[in-house]
């Protein structure tokens, strides 16, 4: 596996050499989640297609290209472009994945879905944060944290716990990659709504939008 990042060889052969400090893309983007939007991030493995072999050396491996590198600490909220790139000179080529459950959970459906969703909720007015794409067609909406313990609850209270929905939350213990990473070698997420100055402050309550992503959702099932 050449170009592993992470198992025992493949952070030889990444190592060797990759000393520099030069500041990619990756590392400006990370500068800019850590110091503009204050959120943590963690450098995380990569998958290589058609195979999908995950960069942490694992055969094995139960998500390929899609969990952080065991060996690299986060970069914290607040971290500079400096910092980030000492950082990341330590994990060349690892993606950039964001810990759900500090400054936001998600609520994830699908790509159509979200957009369709996306689209109702600007034209209600609703306060928003960033919305992430997947290349798999998934939308991944930022919502306050709390938001995955609360799922149940209050989809109960809008009358849509019976419902069979293609909508779930993530909250502590996930991650989410963040552009312009790859995920598990099926390509690059990206911003369906990027971050913005209006949510610098912290993503909505997870109430405001669910009962508009949940209708939406519904009707797709159907």
């Amino acid at each position: 596996m050449g170009f592993t990042i992470g198992g025992s060889r493949g952070t030889k052969e990444f190592r060797s050499g990759t000393r520099r400090r030069g500041r990619t893309s990756e590392c400006t983007a990370v500068a800019e989640y850590t110091g503009l939007w204050g959120w943590d991030v963690v450098p995380g493995a990569r998958a290589a297609a058609p195979s999908r072999d995950c960069s942490c050396g694992d055969g094995r491996c139960a998500a390929p290209g899609a969990h952080p590198l065991p060996f690299a600490p986060t970069v914290p909220a607040g971290a500079t472009l400096d910092e980030v790139t000492d950082a990341w000179a330590d994990c060349p080529g690892a993606a950039i994945l964001l810990p759900v459950g500090r400054a936001f959970d998600v609520i994830e459906v699908s790509e159509e879905a979200g957009r369709r969703a996306l689209v109702r909720l600007e034209r209600m007015g609703l306060p928003l944060g960033p919305v992430i794409v997947t290349a798999d067609g998934r939308a991944q909406f930022f919502v306050a944290p709390g938001a995955a313990a609360e799922l149940p609850q209050l989809l109960y209270r809008m009358g849509w716990d019976d419902a069979d929905l293609d909508l779930r939350a993530l909250g502590p213990g996930t991650f989410v990659t963040a552009p312009p990473s790859d995920r598990a070698g099926l390509g690059r997420t990206g911003w369906l709504r990027p971050p913005a100055l209006d949510c610098a402050g912290g993503p909505p309550q997870a109430r405001l939008l669910l009962g508009t992503l949940a209708y939406i959702c519904h009707r797709f099932r159907r």
